[in-house]
């Protein structure tokens, strides 16, 4: 592993662990924030709680979970998936900065929402990073080819030795027994 992952993926993960302890310990505090956000997203998926302070707490404790994997490296291309789908919906309730009245908020919510966006893009990155290693789609794909190149070979190697056989198989019918 390239010395730019081991120091990239824990740094990537650090604001995650942090904001989703808080999340986990505190949901009081962004719970008004992210009602707006929060009440369709629970309308359209059934699986999540109904109250949006429980919805705050089961993402600040994906983002804790998910942030320490990617972290230490272990599942970090799940890890980066999990943070991403977390940070959507966490950037529009905490940083609407389009509602801000204040030029000073407006400016400093603009700010959030694209620092934000920019760790998405990280996450993204993160997510799509197979380490050096084949993917695996392209291992499905190359073990495709293998496997059609091989029985290419068995079905090359039946018809050749498919004629001789026969061939001795029918003089060894007329030879008297």
């Amino acid at each position: 592993m390239s010395l730019l992952r081991v120091a990239g993926r824990p740094l990537l993960a650090s604001m995650f662990v942090v904001g989703g302890l808080n999340s986990v310990r505190n949901p009081e505090a962004v719970t008004p924030l992210a009602e707006p956000v929060v009440r369709p997203i629970t309308e359209r998926v059934a699986l999540l709680p109904d109250r949006t302070e429980q919805v705050v707490r089961l993402s600040g404790g994906v983002q804790v979970a998910a942030g320490v994997l990617l972290g230490l490296g272990r599942l970090p291309r799940l890890s980066a998936l999990a943070l991403a789908a977390t940070l959507v919906p966490t950037t529009l309730a905490g940083h609407r900065f389009w509602e801000a009245k204040d030029p000073g908020e407006r400016a400093q919510q603009r700010i959030h929402f694209l620092k934000n966006l920019s760790m998405l893009g990280g996450l993204l990155i993160a997510a799509d990073d197979t380490g050096a290693a084949p993917s695996w789609l392209w291992r499905g794909r190359h073990t495709a080819h293998e496997l059609r190149r091989d029985a290419a070979l068995v079905r090359h190697s039946v018809r050749a030795t498919a004629r001789p056989a026969a061939a001795v198989g029918g003089l060894r019918a007329k030879l008297p027994g």
